[in-house]
């Protein structure tokens, strides 16, 4: 890999897999290290070991985001280590779906804080340094679930919806600092998850996409980069969806 701008720090949750790896590789690809996040340690163990098998710079971290005082403690140590966090990208995300009446408190309090809460506590502890700085950037990985809801998945969705209101209204705060925050929501994205549906799930899917099929995990990580970038300078506070002209 060639370093095409300023090398940077970047944080990627859920960079173990599918979306979260295909963003922590393209960051990578761009010059900067990036620490890449997930609960399992060989899941991002071997994102990292993947990114530095291409030249690129990479550690590992393994943590549960939905633990608050390990993020806090993962925070103060990624802080000494590295001064700042210059690109906080909030990736990790679960779903245990069910009908509201069936759904479980657990169930719900898990995807909320997994999904959620996790995004409050990681800009909480790394954003500061960046408005000393006067540089940041911070991407949440939403969906469009939190933009037209979903029956059966009432939790992810007000998550997903949670970090769209998170987005909008920490790039108020920190805007004069030069600290954009943006959110990308997916659509349908061809991973493991959407792999174990059958044929005929599949195809339900392609039928409501404009675009007659599911998009790549790259088309996500594509828009993240941009966002992470000193072209998207003046973008702050907005929401992108990469979903082939689902929700126009």
């Amino acid at each position: 890999m060639t370093e095409t701008t300023e090398k940077k720090v970047a944080l990627v949750t859920g960079a173990g897999r599918g979306i979260g790896k295909a963003i922590a590789e393209s960051l990578a690809g761009k010059g900067h290290h990036v620490i890449c996040l997930s609960r399992s340690e060989s899941s991002c163990g071997s994102t990292a070991e993947a990114i530095r098998g291409n030249g690129g710079s990479a550690e590992s971290l393994a943590l549960d985001v939905a633990d608050r005082a390990a993020v806090e403690a993962a925070c103060v140590r990624l802080l000494e280590a590295h001064g700042t966090v210059d690109i906080l990208v909030n990736n990790a995300g679960i779903t245990r779906d069910g009908l509201l009446f069936r759904m479980s408190d657990e169930d719900w309090d898990q995807v909320l804080a997994t999904n959620l809460t996790s995004c409050f506590s990681f800009i909480k502890h790394l954003a500061r340094p960046m408005t000393r700085k006067r540089w940041g950037r911070i991407i949440n990985i939403s969906s469009v679930i939190g933009l037209t809801g979903n029956a059966g998945q009432a939790n992810y969705a007000a998550a997903k919806a949670g970090m769209i209101g998170l987005t909008k209204s920490l790039a108020k705060e920190f805007a004069a600092r030069n600290v954009t925050v943006n959110a990308v929501a997916p659509g349908f994205i061809e991973t493991d998850m959407t792999a174990e549906l059958n044929e005929k799930q599949q195809e339900a899917i392609v039928g409501i996409i404009p675009m007659k099929r599911m998009g790549q995990a790259g088309d996500i990580a594509h828009m993240t980069a941009f966002l992470a970038s000193d072209e998207s300078a003046y973008i702050t506070g907005q929401v992108f969806t990469v979903d082939g002209g689902m929700v126009m």
